[in-house]
């Protein structure tokens, strides 16, 4: 008898009930997954996505935009808005410029190494008075994904130049051989011509800047505690230094167009270049059969490309934007991602606890090319202050621009 009555109190309740679950989902979008769906999708508008703006050097692209696409499939919400993630490529140097310019405005930047964020830090803390970038802060800035600057020869020239593997000398045996009107008849092999060398452009491609800062460093025969001075008031380096940039013809603009021309073309071209290891193991298989054994050397000391990416310090960047870069930085350093940026591309990973040497690695698959998956034997160089970067940069830009 009293069922009718029942059941309006309990759809009075039920009313109640799913009116504040739909009013709260509104005011609170990670409620809005409590709602009824089919209601849900008819009333409640999904909630507007977190644009996360990622400006990025073009050397790992293929890799960042198959985790772009599994980031966003993996449904990574902050305060229940979806996360998405815009990428606009550009040369590492040139990212600095559009920061300090003020013509972009990203969440994120990614140069190709820590070079240009310590040019950067530098560079903002003196035209803004407080820098973008904040590299001591982890969880919003650090490499990634590495690989080191070397050498790339076709292996019949090198052996002539510097056999196996380069030694401490290789900058200066590699000036001289440059600068010796004799060429190759220098080395009883006239039929190869003149000694030719390449690296890019390095005021706009990073592989040509660190070519430079490794060969700074071993003209004064260190590896740490480079300053303006050691560039500014060494008459002897800097007429070494433009004699070697003068044995030069052309400077690519990117690292992947060097080594390409350098495939294409064989020894006429080019008889060595330096580009990225992960360039190196990209083109491995195009250079086969081609003009003869392609290999790659290692400078004497070792220069990272180690793909930081940093969250800017712009009053641009909202809360919910800067943890959104901090969930992304975790999902691209995951062991996953680590994984597929060496099996696939070539980038040793950040993660230490993966194996170089595993199936189906290129450590293993070219290192009769010269690959070496360990490489503690060799120093590293200091990165240097990013006023004695930005010097370096002005001096090439100065004397060798052309």
């Amino acid at each position: 008898m009293h069922t009718p009555r029942l059941n309006w109190i309990l759809f009075i309740i039920f009313a109640v009930a799913t009116i504040g679950v739909f009013t709260t989902a509104l005011i609170v979008p990670p409620f809005r997954a409590v709602a009824y769906a089919p209601l849900r999708e008819l009333i409640i508008p999904p909630p507007e996505p977190i644009s996360l703006t990622i400006l990025y050097s073009t050397e790992k692209q293929a890799w960042l935009e198959e985790m772009v696409a599994a980031f966003e499939e993996s449904g990574t919400m902050v305060k229940g808005h979806p996360i998405e993630v815009e990428l606009e490529k550009a040369g590492s140097w040139e990212i600095n410029a559009a920061v300090l310019d003020g013509t972009r405005q990203p969440v994120i930047v990614s140069p190709a190494s820590s070079l240009q964020i310590a040019a950067l830090q530098d560079a903002t803390t003196a035209q803004y008075g407080k820098s973008l970038v904040n590299p001591a802060n982890t969880g919003t800035c650090r490499p990634v994904v590495t690989t080191p600057l070397v050498l790339v020869a076709w292996t019949e020239r090198a052996d002539v130049l510097w056999g196996k593997q380069p030694g401490k000398s290789l900058w200066t045996d590699l000036h001289d051989a440059l600068v010796d009107p004799q060429g190759w008849a220098a080395y009883n092999n006239p039929e190869w011509g003149y000694v030719k060398f390449g690296h890019t452009n390095p005021l706009q491609s990073n592989s040509g800047f660190m070519t430079i800062l490794l060969m700074t460093y071993g003209y004064h025969d260190k590896t740490g505690g480079l300053t303006s001075a050691d560039l500014l008031t060494d008459s002897d380096f800097q007429e070494w230094f433009l004699e070697t940039e003068a044995g030069i013809g052309q400077f690519e603009h990117s690292t992947g167009p060097l080594m390409t021309k350098m495939v294409s073309y064989g020894p006429s071209t080019f008889d060595m270049i330096t580009v990225y290891e992960a360039t190196a193991i990209e083109n491995a298989e195009n250079a086969v059969g081609r003009y003869g054994e392609l290999r790659v050397y290692y400078p004497p000391a070792l220069l990272w490309s180690d793909h930081p990416f940093c969250m800017l310090n712009g009053d641009w960047v909202t809360p919910e934007q800067a943890e959104a870069s901090k969930l992304f930085i975790d999902y691209l350093t995951s062991k996953p991602a680590q994984e597929l940026a060496m099996l696939k591309y070539g980038f040793r990973p950040v993660d230490e606890s993966i194996p170089l040497e595993q199936p189906g690695s290129p450590f293993d698959r070219y290192a009769a090319n010269g690959l070496l998956a360990d490489l503690s034997n060799l120093p590293e160089v200091e990165v240097p202050e990013g006023s004695v970067l930005n010097t370096l940069r002005d001096f090439w830009s100065r004397n060798v621009t052309r």
